[in-house]
């Protein structure tokens, strides 16, 4: 590495690790116009920005000498969304200042925090985390920020999609005034604009050329199934492409299971990712895609935020995102490094007019056609037969057994047999039918003209706040069929009941999971009309239960316990002179915190 405003330490780094030239954003930030500077940087992931931000900080880190002195306070802080990103950040700058003998702790949740406290006792150059827990041990007393010089935040838009904007404020706020603020972002949201305006003085705004040619090295594709083939559509996608590694994103929980046991039953090497994995789950789950022992990650955009998984070829959007951010998010994960990578969006009938939204707002132009057919995969399943690596090598101690088998019988047998282990090593692929094109809704059907239908139940009523409006979406999503296919919905006092063409209910199990603990459960025959009228006089309403308001509310982090002091007396009594209730405790015991800002729920302190 020749590249003159380079520390000596991080060039001989660099060098070692095989760098002949630095990425754009890379050297973006090291010019003499950034020298000293806040900086508010947009560049895509993969594009080598945590690299970028050691190289930024390497004044302030540094100060000029090429071996550090142990360190009474951290000089330089990086806050990261998720402990995965956390912990990739802090590999990565260990290497990077390796030579110079800096030491990086981690502070991050799920982490033991004893082990955290004593790592920062002892004296660390550069501190790692996540914002709850840095927020934490700040207030804890055992992560002192007076001698910091510079503060990093990387992926900060995802960090305020989760809700993290008080935490930043709060560890903003006890920094010292003069420090450097260097806000690392995919994109750059209003709420980002803002938090740049509060806490960075005189900013340099950056934009790479990689990010202006949004991802240029990925290709889009937007595949049109029909409403009932979207899981054919998905395994004949992953099959075609057959790629080392992929992801898959769901919306809900109940979407990644149902999509992994499924991908089991076929044969598929694939892991799942949601928010109801421990953390000693979550890590194998990932270890199993990075040594190869799994090549499909099935995943929720909450529980994949911050992952970073090597060599992903294939994006698949199971279910459409709900924005374009989110649409450019989970499309970054490949086409990273030059590398090339497909972004594949299967869209239904009913989700045309969203999909075109998307990419619009996203700024990329998607190429539109049918997902791969059974004849399409099969074709490049023999295709790759020819190109199998063992063909092309010269036969050596399996020459005499090749012989006796050719021999007995036959070239053409031998060759047949071949093909059939091959292809037996497969699943078949899936018969699809060609998507309908986009048609306008079709005319409301008479009243009482539905046709023959059974009749399915669900453990939800008035008392808990069924209403037609969000059963019906959640009934077609998860059994893949249309609002056509659906007649009454009956809502009773504590169970609901809802009418199905009979042509469509023959392929809904019994037991279907709507999402977690709400459950469809077939019935002899219509329900009896006492069991849905509305009783004269009904008890006052208990609190409306509705498991998915948002489709990713059932993955949002666990609130932590609220702050007080042990031993503390009960909340004062609320207005009216009314005693105020104690915070709801969610699945695990745990009181839920405060909401924060605007009324949205706070994360945890640990995440």
């Amino acid at each position: 590495m020749t590249e003159p405003h380079l520390a000596a330490p991080l060039a001989a780094a660099l060098a070692a690790k095989g760098y002949d030239s630095l990425t754009p954003v890379q050297e973006a930030v090291l010019t003499p116009a950034t020298a000293g500077r806040d900086m508010l940087v947009s560049a895509r992931t993969g594009s080598g920005k945590t690299v970028a931000f050691g190289l930024a900080i390497a004044p302030e880190v540094l100060g000029g000498a090429e071996k550090l002195l142990p360190a009474e306070a951290p000089l330089a802080l990086a806050i990261a969304p998720t402990r995965e990103l956390a912990l990739q950040v802090a590999r990565e700058l260990s290497w990077l200042y390796g030579e110079a003998e800096a030491r990086i702790a981690t502070c991050v949740g799920g982490m033991d925090y004893r082990s955290e406290r004593r790592a920062l006792q002892r004296g660390a150059h550069v501190v790692v985390g996540t914002p709850g827990r840095l927020r934490d041990h700040i207030e804890r007393g055992s992560l002192v920020l007076s001698d910091l010089r510079a503060c990093v935040l990387d992926e900060a838009d995802e960090m305020l999609d989760l809700g993290f904007r008080e935490d930043l404020e709060f560890i903003l706020a006890a920094a010292p005034g003069d420090r450097r603020t260097l806000m690392f972002s995919a994109t750059v949201p209003r709420g980002i604009a803002d938090l740049a305006a509060t806490f960075q003085k005189d900013s340099l705004r950056i934009e790479t050329a990689g990010e202006a040619r949004q991802h240029a090295d990925i290709a889009y594709h937007a595949l049109g199934v029909a409403a009932g083939d979207r899981d054919g559509a998905i395994f004949n996608l992953l099959r075609f492409h057959d790629a080392p590694a992929a992801i898959v994103f769901c919306k809900t929980r109940a979407n990644v299971n149902h999509l992994l046991a499924r991908m089991s039953n076929r044969g598929f090497q694939v892991v799942g990712l949601s928010g109801e994995l421990s953390q000693a789950e979550r890590t194998h789950a990932l270890q199993a895609l990075r040594d190869g022992r799994a090549r499909v990650c099935v995943a929720t955009d909450v529980a994949a935020r911050g992952i970073d998984l090597p060599g992903l070829d294939l994006v698949v959007h199971a279910d459409l995102p709900t924005n374009p951010e989110t649409l450019l998010h989970r499309s970054g994960r490949t086409g990273r490094a030059g590398a090339k990578g497909i972004s594949a969006l299967i869209v239904a009938p009913a989700d045309v007019r969203k999909a075109r939204r998307l990419l619009a707002g996203a700024k990329v132009v998607a190429e539109w056609g049918a997902a791969p057919s059974a004849e399409a995969v099969q074709a490049r399943d023999d295709a790759r037969v020819l190109d199998h690596p063992a063909l092309a090598e010269a036969p050596e101690d399996e020459a005499e057994l090749a012989a006796t088998l050719l021999g007995r019988f036959g070239p053409e047998r031998v060759a047949a047999a071949f093909i059939r282990l091959w292809r037996g090593q497969r699943s078949a692929p899936e018969e699809i039918a060609a998507p309908a094109e986009a048609e306008a809704p079709a005319p409301r059907r008479p009243r009482g003209d539905f046709g023959e239908s059974v009749w399915f139940s669900l453990p939800i009523g008035r008392s808990g706040g069924a209403e037609p409006r969000w059963l019906l979406p959640r009934i077609c999503e998860a059994g893949g069929i249309t609002r056509e296919a659906i007649g009454a919905i009956r809502i009773g006092e504590d169970e609901s009941f809802v009418q199905i063409a009979t042509a469509r209910a023959s392929g809904l199990p019994d037991g279907l999971e709507l999402d977690r603990g709400l459950i469809l459960r077939r019935l002899d025959g219509e329900p009896a009309p006492e069991r849905f009228r509305t009783p004269a006089r009904r008890a006052e309403r208990r609190p409306k239960f509705d498991p998915a308001r948002e489709p990713e509310a059932a993955e949002s982090p666990r609130p932590a316990k609220p702050r007080g002091k042990p031993g503390a007396k009960a909340a004062a009594p609320g207005p009216a002179g009314k005693a105020r209730k104690a915070p709801a405790k969610p699945r695990g015991g745990k009181p839920e915190r405060p909401a924060g800002k605007k009324g949205k729920p706070r994360p945890p302190r640990g995440s």
